[in-house]
């Protein structure tokens, strides 16, 4: 029968040996049987993951599952798939083949966790201490034995001068394995990693002939043992416990030798290397553990660090996402980074996003941004707000109207829907609308069609909903304010727009760039915040967010007189208001204080000496006397000059 690509075979678990064609826009994956795949496996949920078509490309793409979905040994959310690609859930093993012939390079064996009982007839335990020991010097003192030593000192140094050359975790697992099947008759190996709750979160399988691909089956007990004691076992004529030793099934499952050694890292075991043999004429001795113990512990140092290098660079690549996003916000902080990589990772989607954030954080802005850096960029972005309109013509905006349809419609219009038909549509505030608006967006949502206000005929659209809002969604859903189903049908990916005060390194640097703004407008020389503004704008909370900032900003630009931003061109609210627990350390409160005592000595004395003339006084102190005057309103002068 002719092989169809692409398509799923599966190598290892319940489903062994059968392929699935991956025809469609989207085949799941789960132990429930409405799955186009359905595995018999308790470690699977039941809607596990699925594998979409995304134009030519398959991504897999994992399901909130309990106990995850892994590729080549790593936990992924998404994952675009490329040939050869190994997927592993529960016991289950499946190798994605996206066209004919072998996979370019085979990055590893499958490795599959066995909950077999297996039994030993002899084991021996080894600890890295003993391993280290050379013993009493009679007992190597032999030229043979010295040849040995000085066969295994060779091989150590070139494992160390190797592997701390190799950067990329498979290379080095594939390279360690290689050197121990020089010096140990292993016929298969594995090197599991494990995380700091005890979970595997990278397996890596080779055999000695590389070409079979076969499954490397993995004693779960066996390397509970190792990474509970911290000692190596080895064991020899191994049965499965529980059965008759003569039987067919467990004599073909007999292993020969199984040597399992614990990756120790500062005291903590970060993983194992485990070996096995099948033929009976091979077996492994106390010399091949103590000689892998000592490998192992070359090998977690360069393992760890590989694992940080990779770790790194996916960060590095996080930031590069991040930067290549478009936005027209301005923001350096951790929050707002965080806000960046979130657009970065769901504007190529079409899914639903919920902006959730206070008012002014700038939630349209980040609607721009995940319109911009999605494949509809190039189409319309049209936004609404919803508490701006009445329920009838937020209707009409939205859905539009046909002529006569009510009062004043003298011709038919489009609505938002129509207009922003193959873009986005964003609706603010959507916490705001009315029962029944929130009934008839559900339908738009679920049927992407609908009717104009006074129309019959249904008109489709291809829309992304981008929505936001600074209410309690989850509260009026309580309380009956918002529907539950429009709310799950929202909140399909959410993230929330962090509020200035929980990024005051921001302040600054948001406050200079609408300082440039409001200078190019009023054609006025601003070149940037005097100290104390910069200490006032920090102290103070902002319970209006980017959009008070940037008024206050604009209030000072204009009103201003010299070419920095001083304090008493900002709003009396900041000036007045008590410094927050998280801003500016209490000196600047002093601070302000001193200065705006000396202001008000400075203004009196003058005063005084011009015999209360405004102009005289104005003159004195190099000031124009309509900045006297509000000097002396912003200082609150007013009462003592009137004594």
């Amino acid at each position: 029968m002719d092989e169809t690509y692409p398509r799923l075979a599966v190598v290892a678990g319940p489903l062994k040996d059968s392929a699935f064609e991956l025809g469609g826009e989207e085949v799941s994956v789960g132990r429930e049987s409405s799955n186009r795949v359905c595995i018999p496996d308790a470690l699977l949920s039941r809607r596990h993951c699925v594998v979409r078509r995304e134009n030519s490309l398959h991504k897999l793409i994992d399901l909130n599952s309990l106990n995850g979905t892994f590729v080549n040994g790593r936990p992924i959310r998404e994952h675009l798939l490329e040939h050869g690609d190994q997927i592993g859930i529960g016991e289950s093993r499946l190798v994605f083949l996206g066209h004919e012939g072998e996979p370019a390079a085979r990055r590893s064996n499958p490795v599959e966790v066995s909950e077999r009982h297996l039994t030993a007839h002899s084991t021996v335990r080894m600890r890295v201490e003993d391993a280290l020991s050379t013993g009493p010097r009679d007992e190597w003192a032999g030229l043979p034995a010295l040849a040995g030593l000085a066969r295994d000192l060779t091989l150590l140094v070139k494992i160390s001068t190797t592997i701390n050359s190799i950067r990329e975790p498979e290379e080095l697992q594939r390279e360690l394995l290689r050197f121990i099947f020089e010096v140990v008759p292993a016929e298969r190996g594995a090197i599991l990693l494990i995380g700091e709750g005890g979970e595997a979160v990278s397996e890596f399988g080779l055999e000695r002939d590389e070409g079979a691909g076969r499954t490397v089956e993995v004693s779960r007990t066996v390397v509970r043992q190792v990474l509970e004691e911290g000692a190596s076992v080895l064991q020899s004529d191994l049965f499965e416990g529980g059965g008759p030793v003569g039987s067919e099934s467990l004599m073909a499952a007999r292993l020969s030798s199984l040597l399992c050694v614990p990756l120790t890292l500062f005291g903590r075991a970060v993983g194992v290397i485990y070996l096995t043999a099948t033929d009976p004429a091979t077996h492994f001795d106390e010399e091949h553990l103590r000689l892998v113990t000592v490998i192992s512990g070359i090998a977690a140092v360069a393992l760890n660090n590989a694992r940080h290098v990779e770790q790194l660079e996916r960060e590095n690549d996080l930031l590069r996402e991040e930067s290549r996003v478009e936005h027209g916000m301005v923001g350096e902080s951790e929050a707002m980074r965080k806000v960046y990589q979130f657009i970065a990772r769901v504007a190529p989607t079409d899914t639903t996003v919920l902006i959730r954030g206070e008012s002014g954080t700038g939630k349209e802005l980040a609607a721009q941004a995940v319109h911009q850096n999605s494949p509809r960029r190039e189409r319309p972005f049209v936004a609404i707000n919803c508490a701006a309109l009445t329920e009838t013509l937020l209707e009409s905006e939205l859905f539009g109207h046909e002529r006569g349809a009510f009062t004043g419609a003298l011709a038919q219009k489009k609505g938002k829907l129509e207009v922003a038909d193959g873009g986005t549509l964003f609706l603010d505030e959507v916490g705001e609308m009315s029962p029944t608006m929130q009934a008839k967006l559900l339908r738009v949502l679920q049927e992407r069609e609908f009717e104009r206000v006074g129309g019959t005929r249904t008109i489709r659209v291809d829309v992304r909903v981008v929505t936001a809002t600074n209410r309690d969604l989850e509260e009026a859903v309580r309380t009956g304010g918002f529907r539950q189903d429009l709310y799950y049908r929202l909140n399909v990916v959410s993230f929330e727009m962090p509020p200035l005060r929980e990024r005051r390194e921001d302040i600054p640097l948001l406050a200079n760039y609408f300082a440039a703004k409001y200078t190019a407008r009023f054609k006025r020389r601003v070149t940037g915040l005097a100290p104390g503004a910069r200490e006032c704008l920090l102290s103070y909370d902002w319970p209006g967010n980017v959009r008070e900032l940037e008024n206050a900003v604009e209030r000072a630009v204009v009103l201003g007189s010299t070419e920095r931003i001083l304090p008493e061109d900002l709003p009396e609210t900041v000036l007045e208001a008590e410094p927050s627990p998280g801003a500016s350390p209490a000196a600047a409160t002093k601070y302000h204080d001193a200065l705006r005592e000396a202001k008000k000595q400075l203004i009196l004395r003058a005063l005084e000496q011009s015999g209360g003339s405004f102009t005289e006084a104005a003159r004195a102190l190099g000031v124009h006397p309509n900045y006297l005057h509000r000097l002396i309103r912003n200082l609150n002068l007013r009462p003592e000059l009137k004594k």
